[in-house]
């Protein structure tokens, strides 16, 4: 008896159908979940085309091993809530072996927890609170610095580069904006800057309640623990009060958005990033080039990280495949791989995994707008290994 799968190839040889098209062996879906409506949507929309660029220029090798690559993005709004309803939805299509994202900690934290019970790889391209990795999860990565150096940097910088003696700390009450300001604190108060004051607010419209006794007692510096369109928004009504300390934040601020916001305002400010921008990079002049004329816009820094993020899920899938014979692998082969990555050349550099998924070494950045123009001048690069995970 002739088997059926012989008798099938005969059928379509003799009705013209190429036999190759049915070589292929199924599909393999990388995701992301960013914020990409609302009010960090700026930001998760690069995130969201770095990604999806790597996906479309994996697609050929992936089509020669018998597989479809497909990008699937999710809009998590930058609520944890929505976070962990799409992280169930993705964990639920066999099809997806690896996820990148989020952009904030706040949704990643509860999020994760949903793929570490399936084992689904999450690299996160702009994830930075200390608690993502510090649970020491088998499938949670970043290519991107923590908030326990971004702080200190911005404090050191502060207190030792600029000689200011005072500041007055205000954060957006989230476990990122928290977060990088307590570390922030922390280091100010050892390097002897006199904290005059740490408040946390929600407000979106006016911060007059807050500047007024802020102004008062006269800072050398305000800094802001949150996303851009507080900061910015701070920063324009500090000024308008007549507030003159110096500013800064961490990478929240690292948008175009923040100069829209402020205005002629944010000429003079500072941001902390742990991803820099594209001339700070000696890889990036050609993705500049390829993001600007596949998408028709000015490549901003997440967008590297989330193209590095999802190239980092994609190399791993690929040597699996190829180490399973072509096989499709499991969620937790894909985890294992990422892991194990080892110099992996990205735009942004050279990315290692240590064993609790931190890049093995980051660079943190301070920038300064001199112009109201994006990204700011950089006016210091420390590249520094991540904290060893703390024993229980």
């Amino acid at each position: 008896m002739i088997p059926r799968r012989t008798l099938l190839l005969l059928l379509l040889l003799l009705l013209g159908i190429p036999v190759s098209a049915t070589a292929q062996k199924g599909t393999i879906k990388i995701a992301v979940q960013a914020p990409l409506s609302g009010e960090q949507a700026a930001l998760g929309e690069h995130i969201k085309l770095g990604a999806q660029l790597a996906v479309e220029e994996g697609a050929k090798s992936f089509k020669s091993l018998g597989y479809d690559l497909v990008f699937v993005p999710y809009d998590d709004q930058a609520k944890p809530e929505v976070g962990v309803a799409n992280a169930r939805n993705l964990v639920a299509d066999p099809d997806v072996l690896v996820l990148v994202g989020h952009f904030n900690s706040g949704v990643a934290l509860p999020a994760s927890e949903v793929y570490k019970d399936a084992m689904l790889a999450m690299v996160s391209p702009a994830n930075t609170a200390t608690e993502i990795t510090d649970r020491g999860y088998a499938n949670v990565n970043r290519v991107c610095g923590r908030d326990d150096v971004q702080g200190p940097v911005g404090a050191r910088f502060a207190a030792q580069d600029l000689k200011l003696k005072s500041v007055y700390i205000i954060h957006d009450k989230t476990l990122y904006g928290q977060g990088v300001a307590d570390n922030f604190r922390n280091e100010a108060k050892k390097l002897g800057l006199n904290v005059l004051g740490y408040d946390g607010t929600e407000e979106r419209a006016n911060f007059a309640p807050m500047i007024i006794p802020l102004k008062a007692k006269n800072p050398d510096l305000v800094y802001f623990g949150g996303i851009y369109h507080q900061g910015g928004l701070l920063l324009k009504q500090m000024r308008e009060k007549g507030v003159k300390a110096a500013f800064m934040g961490p990478d929240g601020l690292d948008s175009s958005e923040m100069v829209k916001i402020a205005g002629q305002h944010v000429t003079g400010s500072y941001y902390t990033t742990v991803a820099g921008p594209p001339d700070a990079y000696p890889e990036t002049a050609a993705f500049a080039k390829k993001f600007k004329q596949r998408f028709g816009k000015e490549v901003e820094s997440f967008a590297m990280y989330g193209y590095d993020a999802a190239q980092v899920g994609i190399k791993a899938v690929e040597e699996t495949l190829k180490a399973n014979g072509g096989k499709k692998p499991s969620r937790g082969e894909v985890s294992a791989a990422v892991r194990k990555l080892k110099n992996f050349r990205g735009v942004t550099g050279e990315i290692s995994f240590d064993n609790k998924g931190d890049p093995v070494k980051a660079k943190y950045f301070v920038l300064q707008f001199e112009k109201r123009n994006y990204p700011g001048k950089v006016v210091k690069v420390i590249e520094q290994q991540a904290p060893q995970a703390k024993k229980s």
